[in-house]
C-alpha cells in the first residue's frame, strides 16, 4: 500500500531494494552451488562450467553473472564443504560419551562426509589454488581450523589430568594430518568399507592417546564417559 504525501508517492528505500536484490543473487548463488554439487557426482572433479549451467537450467552468461571465473565456483564450493563437513563433525566432537566412541563418532563424520561427495574433496584437494589465482586454500584452512580445535580440546584435558599440555599441538596437527592422509588413500583405493577404516583410525588414535596417559601415570576407562566433559571449540564461523 503507498501513500502520497506532497504529491510523491513513498516506496521503499534504496536500502531496501538493495538488501533485497543482494539477497536474491545470494539465494540464486546457493542454488548454482547445489546444481555444482550435482554436476560433480556425474562428470568429476574436471567439470567444466557448461555443465553446471546446464545442470542449473541456465546459460553460461546467466552463471557468470553470480560467478567471476571458475575459481570463484571452486571456493564457493569449498565453503559448501565445509558447511557440510562442520555439521556434522562439530556434534560429533562435543557428544557427551566416552572417549572411543566419541573419537570413533567423529571420524565418521568425516568419513561420511567425502563418501557421500567424493568429487568435491577430489576436487578441493586436488586444486593448486595459488596456480589458479585462487587467494585461498579451503582445504588446508579448514584443516588448521580443526588442528586447532582439536590441539585446544586436548590440552584442556591434560591441565585437567595434571599432564603437561605442550604436546596438544603436536597431537592436534598430528591427528588431522593422519586422518586426511587416509582419507584421500581410502577415497582412491577402497580396499575396506567405511566402517572398518574408521575402526582402525579410532584404535590407532586411542592406542597412542591411551600410551600417552600412561606414561604420565594416568589410567581411563575408553568405554566410560569422563565426569569432565570439554568440548570444542569450534564454528562455523571459524573456517572463514
Amino acid at each position: 500500500m503507498t501513500d502520497r504525501v506532497k504529491g510523491h508517492r513513498t516506496t521503499d528505500s534504496g536500502d531496501a531494494r538493495r538488501d533485497r536484490w543482494k539477497s536474491h543473487r545470494a539465494a540464486r548463488r546457493e542454488e548454482f552451488v547445489e546444481a555444482a554439487l550435482r554436476a560433480l557426482a556425474t562428470h568429476g572433479p574436471d567439470l567444466a562450467m557448461e555443465h553446471v549451467a546446464h545442470e542449473a537450467g541456465v546459460t553460461k552468461p546467466v552463471l557468470y553473472r553470480h560467478f567471476t571465473d571458475k575459481a570463484d565456483l571452486v571456493v564457493a564450493l569449498g565453503h559448501r564443504g565445509t558447511e557440510i563437513l562442520f555439521e556434522r563433525l562439530i556434534p560429533a566432537m562435543n557428544s557427551e560419551e566416552a572417549p572411543v566412541p566419541r573419537i570413533r563418532k567423529s571420524l565418521d563424520a568425516f568419513f561420511s562426509m567425502i563418501e557421500e561427495y567424493p568429487n568435491l574433496y577430489r576436487l578441493l584437494v586436488r586444486t593448486t589454488f595459488a596456480e589458479k589465482g585462487i587467494d585461498a586454500d579451503i582445504v588446508a584452512e579448514d584443516k588448521e581450523v580443526i588442528a586447532n580445535a582439536l590441539a585446544s580440546l586436548l590440552g584442556d584435558y591434560m591441565r585437567a589430568f595434571e599432564i603437561d599440555p605442550g604436546g596438544a599441538e603436536v597431537w592436534g596437527h598430528g591427528i588431522v594430518g593422519m586422518v586426511q592422509n587416509v582419507g584421500e588413500w581410502w577415497l582412491e583405493r577402497r580396499t575396506m568399507g567405511r566402517d572398518q577404516v574408521v575402526e582402525y583410525l579410532t584404535m590407532t588414535i586411542w592406542a597412542a592417546i591411551d600410551g600417552t596417559l600412561r606414561s604420565w601415570g594416568v589410567t581411563i576407562d575408553p568405554d566410560q564417559p569422563l565426569e569432565l566433559n570439554k568440548i570444542v571449540k569450534l564454528s562455523l564461523g571459524d573456517a572463514g
